[in-house]
């Protein structure tokens, strides 16, 4: 697997011919932080891709049911990206003063190694 790296501001990266890319288990860690920042509609290839942050997250009160959607929602990214065998862990929180939601989580790799991935929604 090949990934196209982020500079810090979270560009894709040019000029550096095969430095500009990750392979193996840094790919798949490239892969989820690059689809779970992805915002639903905003991809012109592919408008179903992403969190569906605006149309299902974003305003809906820190209910139980609401929480467990907002879970489902980003372990199907996860599961769904390329060299990602399983989620092997998985927790999330959401702190009603602040609003924000966020989740940690392990992933199983293609690559018989695990890594964890982390996000927060909100603030």
């Amino acid at each position: 697997m090949r990934y196209r790296k982020l500079s810090p501001t979270g560009d894709y990266t040019f000029g550096s011919s095969g430095q500009d890319f990750y392979t193996g288990i840094q790919a798949v860690a490239q892969a989820i932080q690059t689809r779970l920042n992805l915002l639903k509609e905003s991809f012109w290839r592919d408008m179903e891709a992403g969190l569906p942050l605006m149309q299902e997250i974003a305003g809906t009160p820190g209910s139980q049911s609401n929480l467990a959607a907002i879970d489902a929602t980003v372990l199907q990214i996860v599961r769904e990206t390329q060299g990602v065998s399983e989620v092997v862990a998985y927790s999330s929180d959401y702190n009603r003063t602040t609003r924000a939601y966020t989740y940690t989580g392990l992933v199983q790799t293609i690559y018989s190694e695990t890594i964890p991935f982390v996000g927060t929604l909100g603030t």
